[in-house]
């Protein structure tokens, strides 16, 4: 696949993501990789990058969840809409694996909300991820 933005990276995973969970995690990840690839006229690598963090996505799904439902203030995880789920599981990945600022994490992860989720979502990933990134990186600004 040509060399995306990391931001258009991340809209890749998000993608790839979103596509598991319509289909319920009962449709394997070369096989959605494979209908992108015929579908949109795409080379996207099945071990790829994009492929690997989806992969390690999935793998943390549950313990990403676990972290998250405290955050979520009178809200509960079933409650979240899919695309704010997904969007705050690869926030929630960065944050923990990477050493990408926080503030960099949470922007991109707004602007994915903003993108793909209700008008006022950002604000509630926002939020979410802010706390999170206090909580284990410490004080670390984030947006």
């Amino acid at each position: 696949m040509a060399q995306l933005s990391r931001r258009g990276f991340r809209s890749f995973v998000f993608h790839l993501l979103y596509a598991l969970d319509a289909h319920d995690y009962e449709i394997s990840q070369a096989a959605i990789i494979d209908n992108f690839n015929r579908g949109f006229d795409l080379k996207i690598d099945p071990v790829g990058e994009e492929a690997q963090l989806v992969t390690a996505i999935l793998q943390e799904r549950a313990a990403l969840d676990l972290l998250l439902e405290p955050l979520l203030a009178n809200w509960k995880l079933e409650r979240l809409g899919t695309t704010t789920k997904l969007i705050l599981r690869l926030g929630i990945w960065e944050l923990l694996h990477t050493e990408i600022p926080a503030s960099v994490v949470i922007n991109e992860a707004v602007e994915l909300t903003k993108d793909f989720d209700e008008p006022e979502a950002y604000k509630f990933v926002n939020g979410v991820l802010d706390q999170l990134a206090k909580q284990i990186r410490g004080t670390e600004a984030a947006v």
